[in-house]
């Protein structure tokens, strides 16, 4: 039998759909040609958002509709997170929770064998849980590799439904991440990104740090670059700069994920800074490593955010000078305290304050290509489209190089950054 799996959501869900993928084909599955219906189809859903989980049904519903002899398999955050919804699982003939992947195959099997539909879901403890026992060899493109390294969080920011999908923190061993990154190097990828759920909150249940992980995967052989998904600001403190710092292999550019420039928004959020914390951590960054980058998440409209707020978030986003934000509105989330809370936005407004915030940081975004213009700096090609070759500096400035060769993809060259247009910089091989 044949299978596909489609993945929603964020970096982690990907490194799960990957892990998901080698455990069919370990286990004789064959995976489907493109654009053709597959005997078992596999969805990886996001639930961050009622918009996302419209997204799942509407998808699983297509699914149904152009296959309907077909096997579907919901995993992920939406079930997990909401496990009493059963118009969610509608046209689904396996359900999967987060921490029961490892059943995916025998479900299949069951299935295959008496037709019967299966829900596997158990609620995630309080306490204990263990790190998932996922690994991968390969993430597709031979040149990145995302690898899994912390799941759950205890944060609970009130606009958040992630710690009910995802469960408390817990940490893949050292000597998990160590053979598996071993695997990695030994198929040609040059780069590793950590990636977890709160990936800041990395080894505080096996009395390790995020430093810890990067250390291990800067010692295996063959890896040039390291990389950090998304993290919380105020765990980067000044000893784990220092150690990251230490790593030459190290990328610095550090999503610090902000949310929101004004205090006041910021504790109605829950969130576990403050504006000046915020402001010294990039400081901290700013001062330790050479042509760093900073990039971050903004929310505008958030419940009971005025028009004060939004303008102190502006001016706050404005003055730091981030080399790219993703912004977009707050979108309410059952099942979350900022649900509940009075004073919610209208949709009008939150549109009218993304496209200010929009135009405010794609001015800071080109203020930050332009400082790169002149630099000469090491670029991993990624690829070969429209007679550009395409990579990433170590801090994640895209470039674009005027070539044909196709031997350079997969490479570490030097660039001589000579240009830069809307979201990314043009540069020639030294």
């Amino acid at each position: 039998m044949n299978f596909n799996i489609i993945t929603l959501g964020c970096k982690v869900n990907q490194y799960e759909s990957q892990a998901m993928r080698e455990d069919l084909l370990k286990n004789g599955f064959e995976l489907a040609k493109p654009n053709t219906p597959a005997d078992i189809t596999v969805v990886n859903s996001c639930t961050v958002t009622s918009v996302s989980d419209a997204k799942n049904r509407k998808l699983i519903n297509k699914i149904r509709r152009e296959n309907p002899d077909g096997i579907i398999v919901l995993t992920g955050c939406m079930p997990q997170a909401f496990p009493d919804r059963q118009e969610n699982f509608e046209n689904c003939d396996i359900v999967l929770g987060n921490a029961k992947r490892a059943e995916l195959v025998p479900a299949i099997y069951e299935y295959i064998e008496n037709h019967m539909k299966n829900v596997f879901i158990s609620p995630h403890p309080v306490k204990n849980e263990k790190f998932e026992d996922l690994s991968i060899s390969s993430l597709g493109e031979h040149t990145r590799a995302f690898i899994k390294i912390e799941d759950g969080c205890n944060r609970f920011c009130s606009y958040c439904i992630i710690p009910f999908a995802r469960g408390r923190v817990r940490s893949k061993s050292i000597e998990a991440l160590k053979a598996e990154v071993e695997k990695i190097a030994n198929n040609g990828y040059l780069e590793v990104v950590l990636v977890g759920i709160n990936l800041s909150a990395y080894g505080q249940d096996e009395g390790l740090n995020l430093a810890d992980a990067v250390e291990c995967v800067c010692a295996q052989e063959g890896i040039e670059r390291v990389r950090l998904g998304s993290v919380e600001p105020e765990q980067m403190d000044e000893p784990m700069i220092k150690r990251l710092a230490a790593q030459p292999k190290f990328c610095p550019q550090f999503h610090l994920s902000l949310q929101s420039g004004c205090d006041n928004t910021l504790k109605a959020m829950n969130r576990h800074y403050d504006t000046a914390e915020y402001s010294k951590i990039v400081s901290n960054i700013r001062k330790t490593f050479d042509n760093s980058s900073i990039t971050t998440d903004v929310m505008v409209g958030f419940a009971g955010e005025t028009e004060d707020d939004f303008k102190d978030s502006m001016n706050f986003v404005k003055q730091t000078g981030f080399a790219k934000v993703h912004v977009f509105p707050y979108s309410r989330r059952k099942g979350t305290v900022a649900d509940k809370a009075p004073n919610q936005i209208a949709p009008n407004i939150k549109e009218q304050r993304a496209k200010e915030m929009g135009e405010l940081v794609a001015e800071s975004r080109a203020e930050f290509l332009k400082t790169q213009v002149g630099l000469t700096e090491s670029v991993l090609i990624e690829r070969l489209r429209h007679g550009y070759l395409e990579g990433y500096t170590k801090n994640y400035t895209p470039v674009h190089i005027i070539s044909d060769d196709e031997n350079l993809c997969g490479q570490i060259v030097n660039v001589k950054i000579t240009s830069a247009e809307d979201d990314y910089c043009i540069g020639t091989v030294v």
